[in-house]
């Protein structure tokens, strides 16, 4: 079922080392690879046969989902619309991520769109990787975007990554909080040689008692560009901060920009940003310990994406 390109991919963006135990959706090129429900897990695809419907009971508690793509057709962008319905008072794991593999010079790519439904006290944590592979010249896009609803109580954590090879993402992430729910998202991003990548971001904070907090680091190396946008708007007496900071090298290019709105008295928004270069110092303490500037460079960078 898996070849070893397959295999590599699925490493690489889902930390697996063949099938996993438990519900899995694997997609490639289009198409379903594997599927596997659980007792609490329901997945099935969806009526218009573009994406698929993963059903979480509620209560259900300590169980993960696996939802991998993996593109290595020349000439394919594939597009995908996968929906969450999470039960309430539920606590689960969804890994997702997608995996190129370049071998031509015709371009590839995947645009995942992602709707999340958290109901009453359900906690989510979600974590996508996506990277691209291959020798292949063509261009490699990725073009995620996530939506997210929580209800009263519910609580969301998400890790997004984009980890190399990448040449050019477009990234929308929006949220609407209900009552006393909570959402934490960390976005680490890699681009290097002539890549661009955007991120747009809007978290409606709606319910009273909500927080939200989303952090971005991004390090831009050789020629490379990346922008950053995210939003507050707040809605009623809640919590929100957005704290973005970006390492840039040789000439690469960034632009950053937070943004608060408040609509309401009793909301506190903050943010905080940084735009700058390594430290000689960091290089040259790194250097004494014996590493080469290369080494040295590389440890501060996944120190900084970590």
């Amino acid at each position: 079922m898996l070849d070893a390109i397959d295999k590599e991919l699925l490493k690489t963006v889902a930390e697996l080392e063949g099938i996993p135990k438990g519900a899995y959706n694997i997609r490639k090129n289009g198409k379903l690879l594997g599927r596997e429900v659980s007792a609490n897990i329901n997945i099935e695809t969806n009526p218009e046969g573009n994406g698929i419907i993963i059903n979480i009971k509620p209560g259900t508690k300590g169980e993960s989902v696996h939802i991998p793509v993996i593109v290595s057709q020349a000439g394919l962008n594939d597009v995908v619309y996968n929906t969450f319905i999470i039960g309430d008072d539920s606590d689960v794991t969804i890994v997702a991520g997608c995996g190129i593999h370049c071998g031509t010079s015709k371009e590839q790519g995947h645009e995942g769109i992602h709707e999340f439904r958290i109901g009453k006290n359900a906690k989510m944590k979600y974590v996508e990787k996506h990277v691209a592979l291959g020798d292949g010249k063509g261009k490699r896009s990725l073009n995620p975007t996530t939506k997210v609803f929580l209800e009263q109580g519910a609580h969301a954590e998400m890790e997004l990554s984009q980890i190399g090879g990448v040449d050019a993402a477009d990234r929308l992430n929006e949220a609407e909080l209900g009552p006393e729910s909570s959402i934490n998202i960390t976005e680490r991003v890699l681009t290097d040689g002539n890549q661009k990548a955007i991120s747009r971001n809007q978290i409606f904070l709606k319910g009273n008692d909500c927080k939200a907090n989303m952090v971005s680091r991004s390090v831009i190396k050789g020629d490379s560009i990346q922008d950053f946008y995210a939003t507050l708007d707040a809605r009623a007496k809640c919590f929100g901060h957005i704290e973005c900071d970006a390492i840039i090298m040789d000439n690469g290019r960034n632009e950053t920009v937070p943004s608060l709105k408040a609509g309401h008295s009793d909301a506190e928004l903050t943010h905080e940003a940084s735009i700058g270069k390594i430290a000689n110092d960091q290089l040259m303490k790194l250097m004494s310990l014996g590493l080469t500037y290369e080494e040295a460079v590389n440890r501060i960078i996944q120190g900084f994406l970590k």
